[in-house]
């Protein structure tokens, strides 16, 4: 899909004069307000969006799309929380249902790896109190003793939060122990939306969203690298997303510690909110778009190819996304669960590089934190 230039937008009599005022502040390198954001929400056609979004995007990656070789490690999928919108994890009452690892255990599905060319493990699942304080520090510990290598991305400050006031310590302190251990950046999940009555409704109990914020915060401060996320689709508006990337953005321009802001759609299949209706594919792309143009500090916007599928994913990545997360060759079953188009979430290196060309952009293998570690536009697998 080939976008227009924005110019054309302005140009437009078809075009609003509030829209119009839009494309112009973007054509510019100008920042479009919280009212402005909601605008596009209200009153941006899916060509009007794109053409905005691709705009911003080939400014900042031009033509190169990003991925890794990772692989999804899930402790557990027992939880304290119950949150309305989760088909995954399973109450502590249930635990019948669920599984829990053992650190061996882990280690044992970490060590499969062994010789293979992957560079990230992501860890996240559910909050139970014996995966504690003494479980992860001797986990990462155990890790980089036989990886050092391998970048561990793990815990969402719902895992934290609980975590940290579990051993009574400060975010400060916790998070010092985890990095020294062996911890080197942090996920983005458990965001959810940040408006205090949804999250509430459908997350209520977890860490609230000054705490996700501040976590986030502290853990910039140190140096360090996190990404961000929101769910949507669910029973929020269009001025509560708008609310929640203006939050993310404001602390982007406090600590430039965000790498990537993940879009995750909500999914309605076997949850407390089975009632509500999925957004279409249309209001996927648009979301992607927006968060493009009103995120303009955020480096990275990734499509999540597991959540929304491979089909959208490549077409996100003409609405703004330039990052297709990785291979995620894992047992996860957080977005399966849900109902996600993708039932065996696992794509070879090979399979990224191709669903990248398809759509005319430069395949780059990346680390966690972007840099580059393989450019595949003329790579030839069937000669390597």
């Amino acid at each position: 899909m080939v976008q227009s230039h924005p110019e054309v937008l302005v140009a437009s009599s078809h075009i609003s004069p509030a829209l119009k005022q839009i494309a112009k502040k973007v054509i510019n390198g100008e920042r479009i307000s919280f009212e402005e954001g909601v605008t596009l929400y209200k009153e941006g056609s899916l060509s009007f969006l794109g053409t905005l979004a691709d705009f911003v995007r080939q400014k900042k990656s031009g033509d190169k799309v990003f991925f890794n070789r990772n692989f999804h490690v899930e402790p557990t999928n027992v939880c304290v929380y119950s949150c309305s919108f989760c088909s995954y994890s399973r109450l502590i009452k249930n635990r019948e249902q669920g599984w829990e690892l053992s650190v061996d255990q882990i280690l044992d599905i970490i060590k499969k790896y062994d010789g293979q060319h992957v560079t990230e493990v992501h860890i996240t699942g559910g909050v139970v109190p014996k995966q504690d304080l003494a479980f992860y520090t001797e986990l990462f510990r155990k890790i980089k003793a036989h990886r050092p290598d391998l970048h561990i991305k793990a815990l969402t400050p719902v895992e934290f939060h609980y975590i940290f006031k579990k051993a009574k310590l400060t975010y400060e302190e916790g998070l010092k122990v985890m990095k020294e251990v062996g911890l080197d950046s942090l996920p983005g999940g458990g965001a959810e939306i940040f408006d205090k009555d949804i999250r509430d409704k459908i997350a209520g109990g977890k860490c609230t969203t000054e705490e996700w914020l501040s976590i986030h915060k502290i853990w910039h401060e140190m140096g360090n690298q996190s990404n961000a996320t929101m769910l949507y689709g669910h029973i929020e508006t269009f001025e509560h997303r708008v609310d929640h990337m203006e939050r993310l953005r404001q602390l982007q321009d406090k600590t430039k510690g965000f790498n990537a802001f993940i879009p995750l759609k909500f999914r309605n299949k076997d949850n407390e909110m089975s009632d509500v209706p999925e957004v279409s594919v249309i209001e996927d792309l648009r979301n992607y778009a927006i968060a493009r143009v009103y995120l303009d500090n955020f480096p990275h916007i990734k499509a999540y190819w597991a959540m929304i599928g491979r089909s959208t994913a490549q077409m996100a990545l003409n609405f703004g996304a330039d990052d297709l997360d990785g291979t995620i060759d894992d047992t996860t079953k957080i977005y399966s669960m849900a109902g996600s188009e993708e039932q065996n979430p696992k794509l070879t290196t090979q399979q990224l590089v191709e669903l990248i060309k398809q759509v005319g952009r430069r395949p780059i293998e990346r680390d966690t934190l972007y840099n580059v570690v393989t450019d595949y536009s003329n790579f030839d697998f069937a000669n390597n």
